[in-house]
């Protein structure tokens, strides 16, 4: 006997749209234009024959019945989510597979591989790099080391191992190097500033906890990663902003100065996994994870 259920990309749409409050959001989620979701959530509000969706002002607000299909649509995906997850699982080594954003993955967690191993002998990792962030599912992941701020995401356990610090950067290459060392932070304000795209608040942030106009910072050249904007600091080409954890061997080599120091950005070190899927190996790696971030 067939069992008539509702179009299945449709129903993706909007219980992706009604979970997140926003077609918008819904659409950067599914990797999606804004009109496919709305079309798609149109195609099932004509096969039901009932809106599932009000206007509330410039949002949205989900009729009676889209309540209903809201709290049935998400029970199914989770379920769906939780059965694909275990069987993946199955199929692969024992190793916890970790994520995390490429630049912390070279600069930090690979220099430590050798010292976690015989800190944890019994920990397998297998390490992935994730260069455009983590979805609320952690997809393909068992875990994910990074560098962020509340709120997290409602799916996702949380476990906090250090404050984020970050600072300015430049090398004795730098041909204001002589210039710029001795003399207070307001100085920058005047320099093209080295920058990443990814953290573009990065530099007014700063600039703000020391007094200053964030809005009056100069932008010099931009770059997708971090590893690329250290890379470019290293070689004298300007002024960066990072991590104190990601520059620290080359502060020890001289290879960077920090003549400004690091600040607390209110953003931590964390480890994220799914909600109630931790498990003993991701609580080791946090611990770990927490000591070498405190040493």
């Amino acid at each position: 006997m067939s069992r008539p259920l509702p179009p299945l990309n449709a129903l993706r749409a909007f219980e992706a749209a009604a979970r997140l409050g926003s077609v918008s959001r819904a659409a950067e989620e599914l990797h999606v234009t804004h009109g496919a979701v709305s079309r798609q959530i149109r195609s099932l509000e004509e096969a039901l024959g009932a809106p599932l969706f009000q206007r509330d002002g410039r949002g949205l607000a989900l009729t009676p019945s889209g309540l209903r299909l809201r709290d049935a649509a998400g029970d199914a995906f989770n379920a769906l989510q939780a059965a694909w997850t275990s069987l993946q699982r199955g199929q692969r080594p024992a190793a916890l597979v970790l994520g995390c954003p490429g630049s912390l993955l070279a600069r930090w967690v690979i220099p430590r591989l050798e010292r976690l191993g015989a800190d944890l002998p019994g920990l397998k990792l297998h390490l992935s790099a994730q260069e455009s962030g983590f979805d609320a599912l952690l997809s393909g992941l068992d875990a994910a080391l990074q560098l962020g701020e509340a709120p997290w995401p409602p799916e996702w356990d949380v476990q906090l191992l250090a404050p984020e610090r970050i600072g300015p950067v430049l090398s004795p290459r730098h041909a204001r190097f002589e210039a710029l060392r001795g003399v207070g932070s307001e100085a920058l304000l005047g320099e093209p500033l080295l920058h990443t795209t990814s953290r573009p608040q990065a530099w007014p942030r700063w600039f703000e906890t020391q007094g200053l106009d964030g809005s009056r910072w100069r932008a010099g050249t931009g770059f997708d990663h971090l590893t690329y904007l250290l890379e470019a600091a290293a070689a004298g080409l300007g002024v960066a902003i990072a991590p104190q954890e990601l520059v620290q061997a080359d502060l020890d080599s001289g290879r960077l100065v920090a003549p400004w120091g690091f600040i607390e950005t209110g953003g931590h070190w964390a480890l994220c996994t799914r909600r109630g899927e931790g498990g003993s190996q991701a609580i080791a790696l946090a611990e770990w994870l927490r000591r070498e971030l405190r040493d």
